[in-house]
């Protein structure tokens, strides 16, 4: 049976992760597409101009001879909150709500620049064009970059399960999103500085609503990196 939805993208972006799982905790059913941000193809480049993923196609719009698409992970979760209220990921609170359109955008562009452009890609990308990893790159980020974000993570959890309110937000979705970017490939920060923020992760993680897109990745990383790097000083 076609579902309603088509995802463009790859379950290795945590833009699209941050989608799967707010589709997921909403029960919406979806089918997706791979588009290579290494290469992707000029139909693509027409849905999202400025070449990201994800997108989403809703398909009754499609059929209505409308383009029926939206692109950028925030974007699209907007829209499925409002399609789809219940489970709500964004608070009801207006204070609630903008803390949470914050830690969003701090995971989104904070965390998103320091581990995806400086230990992600340094990675996975020269390994898809079979290049040695540059792990010093890597390493630096690992150890110099990403500890003050976490460092930031950590006071504002102050302990809590989550970052706002006591059921998850955007805000828990997004920054999970952005740590499974590195644990993927280096595993996860040290537990003894970072004890809440490290068993919020693990909690979502293991969350209902990752286990599609963890399963994704899982396929996609078997031969490519078939243990992780000790980025350790």
């Amino acid at each position: 049976m076609t579902a309603p939805y088509i995802l463009y993208g790859s379950p290795l972006s945590p833009f699209q992760r941050k989608v799967e799982a707010v589709m997921a905790l909403k029960g919406l059913a979806y089918d997706c597409e791979e588009v290579s941000v290494m290469a992707m193809p000029d139909w693509y480049k027409e849905i999202s101009p400025l070449g990201r993923i994800p997108s989403l196609l809703v398909r009754e719009i499609a059929e209505e001879g409308v383009g029926g698409t939206i692109t950028d992970s925030s974007a699209i979760c907007g829209y499925l909150e409002k399609r789809q209220p219940e489970p709500a990921v964004y608070p009801a609170d207006p204070f609630d709500y903008g803390r949470a359109l914050w830690l969003e955008e701090y995971a989104d562009t904070g965390m998103a620049i320091a581990g995806g452009l400086g230990l992600f890609r340094p990675i996975i990308f020269n390994l898809f064009q079979r290049k040695e990893p540059d792990l010093d790159t890597a390493r630096k980020t690992w150890n110099e970059k990403l500890p003050p974000l976490w460092d930031y993570l950590e006071g504002q959890l102050d302990g809590a399960d989550h970052f706002v309110g006591d059921t998850i937000s955007i805000a828990d979705i997004a920054v999970a999103c952005q740590i499974a970017q590195t644990d993927m490939l280096a595993g996860l920060p040290d537990k003894s500085r970072w004890p809440a923020l490290i068993a919020h992760y693990q909690a979502m993680r293991a969350h209902d609503c990752f286990q599609r897109n963890n399963a994704g990745c899982s396929k996609l990383l078997a031969k490519l990196v078939p243990e992780k790097f000790d980025l350790s000083a």
